[in-house]
């Protein structure tokens, strides 16, 4: 059965990691990247978890884990090195209605992590349903080098250029008129070659209005 693809917004979110090497560390990195407040039980942090831990961006809650300590929390890991404490973990989870992941183990999931390839705000996430992670991260190599860093700067503009025309009182089919001529033209090809003045040029074309190489570069700047 495939899965449910799904972004979760986990900025100020309670979120518990079992375990403390390398694969949690992984997760955890993740996790604090995204805003995540990180709970942690291990019988051991391994640097740097446990600088994290002395710094305040983790909290350490323990050695073992109990059943009990699982209440509270919005999303659960499960990311020891063994697999039927990571069983359990997830089964107990699953039957308080939490969100684990329990790392390798699908069948102990209710939710697996994807592959993903980031460009600015643009995130491309690749699964194969638990089946080859490895396959996932090919296929993401792979987009790599078709999905280049233009793709997050032609989003950062679009997603200023979306405001201003928002604002003009235009009708829905006008404005996504617009959008499509922006996402169709030639500008994608202008920003993958740093040249500005092209940029310009073809948005004052769409907008019908000045647009300078300053403001394209201003606006790439902010994402």
């Amino acid at each position: 059965m495939p899965y449910y693809p799904i972004f979760l917004e986990l900025q100020g979110e309670k979120v518990l990691v079992v375990g403390g090497g390398t694969v949690a560390l992984r997760k955890i990195d993740t996790l604090l990247e995204y805003g995540a407040r990180v709970h942690v039980i291990a019988k051991e942090l391994k640097p740097p978890l446990n600088a994290y831990a002395d710094e305040g961006k983790i909290k350490s809650i323990g050695q073992e884990f109990e059943e009990a300590a699982l209440k509270g929390f919005f999303l659960v890991i499960a990311a020891t090195s063994d697999r039927r404490l990571n069983s359990r973990i997830g089964k107990t989870a699953k039957k308080m209605g939490l969100l684990v992941n329990a790392v390798d183990q699908p069948a102990d999931c209710n939710f697996i992590v994807p592959s993903v390839l980031r460009r600015g705000d643009l995130q491309v996430a690749v699964s194969t349903s638990g089946k080859s992670p490895v396959m996932a991260r090919k296929v993401r190599k792979d987009m790599e080098k078709v999905l280049g860093d233009e793709y997050g700067h032609l989003l950062a503009l679009m997603g200023r250029i979306r405001k201003e025309v928002l604002s003009r009182g235009l009708s829905q089919e006008e404005n996504r008129g617009i959008f499509y001529q922006i996402a169709d033209s030639p500008i994608l090809e202008a920003l993958a070659s740093e040249d500005w003045k092209g940029a310009a040029h073809t948005l004052c074309g769409i907008l019908n209005r000045e647009v300078s190489a300053d403001e394209v570069k201003r606006y790439i700047e902010s994402e």
